[in-house]
């Protein structure tokens, strides 16, 4: 959330005195997040170590926050787990004021640690190479059975794609008074036909996916055809702190899925565009170590990411749902899937390597290495 909410932070601080015996000196709203549901801060406590304060309203992310515990829990230093209430809860409840119309807060803290995402600041080297790590110790994790039942599973739903196909044609015949709605109207239609390509793709190796790992698992040809999935490792969510420390954050999207569900983002114009698709690429799997990956999974999910950037943001600007600061933001992320050599580009990039050339495939970079 860019836009602090309507929320006094002399009530934030009240809650954390009383949950954390935390005595907040100074409560700092950070304009983080594209989550319209979350608001994060910054707080001061005196001479003692800040901390992050995040607050998110609506759908509970209890579940994350277990696991980012257990993930640090088993040693895995990337994860930055929750700090505890003073009865050994992991979140507090905070209570909007009657006059904000919001609902009550999940209330987590966590350590504060001061450090720029990967938009801001260039990975190094070992940055790539701990990301490959942290991952690869991810993706490998027994999770215990009071956490799996809680995780979702992928099933691969055509939600996003039917929700762009509705937007498509909303765009088409209705009339909008908002001034971004119209811009994102024409912008829609102007790009229509590559959008329903886009859509239409998904859709059939969403297809082809799921029969490759039903063969793949009847064959035994894949040790676990679903492990555990940030889902969302974009350059916002990776975090260099002081010395270079390297964090991956932002667990709200975890999910039991195939690998690739991960993978798609290395090398597909999702992590600053400070390199290469193919720097990344070899620097991760250096670390991550030798693996096989299905082109056509690896596809898929960059065009389902594609698609469902397309639905949130679509809806977020149609419903003028949002600041218009927020909104305007959104409407830049959404046109910059379509620049050169960006996510569009890296997703028909992996559809070429599973041996399909698209037929919108403007300036076509090199093949994908998948051979790690």
């Amino acid at each position: 959330m860019l836009k602090k909410p309507n929320l006094q932070d002399k009530k934030i601080a009240a809650c954390l005195l009383e949950n954390y015996g935390l005595l907040a000196s100074q409560v700092t709203s950070l304009p983080l997040g594209a989550d319209q549901n979350t608001a994060v801060y910054r707080v001061g406590a005196g001479n003692e170590t800040p901390c992050f304060l995040k607050l998110r309203s609506g759908d509970s992310d209890e579940t994350s926050v277990a696991l980012t515990k257990f993930l640090g829990d088993q040693g895995i230093r990337q994860i930055i787990a929750p700090l505890p209430t003073k009865t050994g809860q992991l979140q507090a409840t905070l209570a909007a004021s009657e006059a904000t119309f919001l609902a009550p807060f999940k209330v987590t803290l966590y350590p504060f640690i001061a450090g720029h995402n990967g938009y801001e600041t260039r990975l190094t080297d070992d940055h790539w190479r701990e990301f490959g790590a942290a991952l690869k110790r991810i993706h490998q994790v027994d999770l215990p059975p009071a956490l799996l039942e809680r995780i979702g599973r992928e099933t691969f739903s055509p939600r996003w794609r039917e929700s762009v196909r509705v937007f498509l044609e909303r765009a088409e015949y209705h009339v909008f008074a908002d001034p971004l709605a119209g811009k994102l109207a024409a912008f829609l239609l102007a790009n229509h036909d590559e959008i329903l390509y886009l859509v239409e793709r998904a859709q059939q190796l969403a297809q082809s996916f799921q029969a490759r790992l039903a063969k793949a698992h009847l064959a035994k040809a894949r040790a676990s055809e679903f492990v555990l999935c940030h889902a969302d490792v974009h350059a916002g969510n990776i975090l260099i702190g002081a010395a270079g420390a390297f964090y991956i954050v932002d667990w709200d999207e975890a999910i039991l899925a195939p690998k690739e569900r991960d993978l798609m983002f290395i090398g597909g114009s999702l992590l600053g565009g400070w390199r290469s698709p193919q720097e990344e690429e070899t620097l991760f799997y250096e670390a991550y170590g030798q693996t096989m990956i299905d082109p056509i999974g690896l596809a898929y999910y960059r065009y389902e990411r594609i698609i469902q950037d397309i639905a949130v943001i679509c809806e977020q600007i149609f419903s003028a749902a949002g600041s218009v600061e927020d909104r305007q933001q959104f409407f830049g992320y959404l046109k910059s899937n379509f620049l050169p050599i960006n996510t569009i580009e890296q997703a028909y990039r992996a559809d070429k390597a599973g041996g399909r050339l698209s037929a919108f495939s403007r300036q076509q970079p090199a093949d994908l290495t998948t051979g790690h």
